[in-house]
């Protein structure tokens, strides 16, 4: 295991019992989510959000529920690769119109309203994702997926602690496989399916506060390499200086977590060029070339963001905490910067 970082076996409540700081047992990451988000007070700060992508050959699909104090935020999106195409629905609703459990996925995610119909239901065998809506061209929009979740599949969580009043916990997912289709109109695209997985699922599970103004990379893909099934999973910008990181490699189910800063290499102003992450300890070095850019922008005064987040394929090298050695192209995946201020 290439880190010092506490590593965490139990179950413990984020914050202390009133809610008002960062309870010090809770400092560390674990291989399962462990964390009780009892986010209490202190409203404007508090973010909490559940974030799915599905990565699927030429096909992305992303789904959000999310409640950052001032308003709540459910959407779905797709991509087409290859066409360049785009769809999907987003809506701004009350903050109390979301509601996110502490415990990360022991509760329905559900919102039906202004044209959205979409459902997170969660399981022991896995995540259903379904969702239905009218595209801006008045084109029906369905979806239906299940993120499966093998036996044993291990996942990245762990604190980041700025200080004791701002903190966030997040629970990271990579190379689960999915299966189900997305109708839009009448095209259909078959996700996933018999034989070797061609669909991944990515979840990002945020519960924290924030500082006001911040900015984060984060990047992730799966695929298959000869026998092995590899999921990626690095951040930065964000972590540094807390003392953790939210780094490290998923193989066959299994994570090796990396306790080092990364270097990302990329331009902002050039995000269809090469972006670049590299372990200085040479446990990872690999490539994103991208096919696909999602840029948001959203200026709004005291609140906005903007971020690019790119979509292509992987390749490079990295090695295990068992020593496991694999290069590899092709593999799908996406990397981001994104730059908030609320």
């Amino acid at each position: 295991m290439t880190t010092d970082e506490r590593e965490l076996t139990e179950p413990v409540a984020l914050c202390v019992e009133d809610g008002s700081a960062l309870n010090p047992r809770a400092r560390g990451w674990s291989r399962r989510s462990l964390h009780r988000a009892n986010l209490h007070g202190c409203f404007g700060t508090n973010k909490r959000w559940d974030y799915w992508a599905v990565l699927a050959g030429d096909l992305v699909i992303s789904a959000v529920y999310s409640d950052i104090d001032h308003f709540g935020l459910a959407d779905v999106y797709w991509a087409d690769l290859v066409s360049g195409e785009t769809g999907g629905k987003a809506i701004l609703v009350p903050a109390d119109a979301v509601a996110l459990p502490e415990v990360p996925g022991t509760a329905p995610l559900l919102v039906h309203r202004d044209g959205l119909d979409l459902a997170i239901t969660d399981s022991e065998q896995g995540t259903t994702l379904r969702a239905s809506w009218t595209e801006p061209d008045g084109r029906l929009g369905r979806l239906d997926l299940v993120v499966e979740l093998p036996a044993g599949h291990e996942s990245l969580n762990v604190v980041i602690p700025w200080n004791d009043r701002q903190f966030n916990f997040t629970s990271k997912h990579q190379a689960r496989p999915v299966v189900g289709e997305l109708v839009v109109g009448d095209r259909q695209w078959v996700v996933g399916g018999d034989g070797p997985s061609t669909a991944w699922g990515v979840l990002d599970v945020g519960r924290g506060r924030w500082p006001s103004e911040i900015a984060w990379n984060w990047g992730g893909g799966a695929g298959r390499v000869d026998d092995h099934v590899v999921g990626l999973q690095f951040g930065a910008k964000w972590t540094e200086g807390s003392g953790f990181t939210e780094n490290g490699l998923i193989v066959d189910g299994r994570l090796s977590k990396i306790g080092r800063e990364l270097g990302w290499q990329y331009e902002w102003d050039e995000p269809m060029a090469p972006w670049r992450v590299v372990d200085p300890g040479g446990q990872l070095d690999v490539t994103l070339t991208p096919r696909f850019d999602k840029h948001s922008a959203v200026d709004g005064g005291e609140f906005g963001s903007e971020t690019h987040q790119v979509f292509g394929t992987w390749s490079g090298r990295l090695r295990t905490d068992d020593g496991l050695e694999l290069s590899f192209e092709g593999i799908q995946g996406f990397a981001e910067e994104a730059r908030q201020r609320w």
